[in-house]
């Protein structure tokens, strides 16, 4: 019994042994291998989020020399104080104004 499909050009192709090589070892790389192309996505992923973060920790970090330079001012620094933590001098009082949107409601449990 002969097979029929022997002389169709697929069935060649898929009876060769080396196919069958390059096959399993494509699929070792991409999905099996602990360098594999998913692998490297996750870690090229994370990497761009640790990339994200140095960049606003740096912004922070500059906003932060600003605001220092800033406060060797002993007027900028009594501003802070009064803006910040409500501080005032003994004969002044302070009010402080809030408005309806202004401030966020917390859900009361009753």
């Amino acid at each position: 019994m002969t097979n029929p499909y022997k002389d169709k050009p697929w069935f060649k192709f898929l009876s060769n042994k080396y196919i069958w090589v390059l096959l399993s070892f494509v699929i070792w790389m991409v999905f099996l291998d602990n360098y594999s192309y998913y692998g490297h996505r996750v870690l090229n992923k994370q990497i761009q989020e640790l990339e994200d973060n140095k960049e606003y920790y740096q912004n922070e970090i500059n906003k932060d020399k600003e605001n220092i330079k800033k406060l060797k001012n002993p007027d900028q620094t009594e501003k802070y104080a009064r803006e910040k933590y409500y501080m005032k001098k003994d004969s002044e009082d302070v009010y402080i104004i809030e408005f309806e949107g202004d401030t966020i409601e917390k859900d009361v449990k009753k």
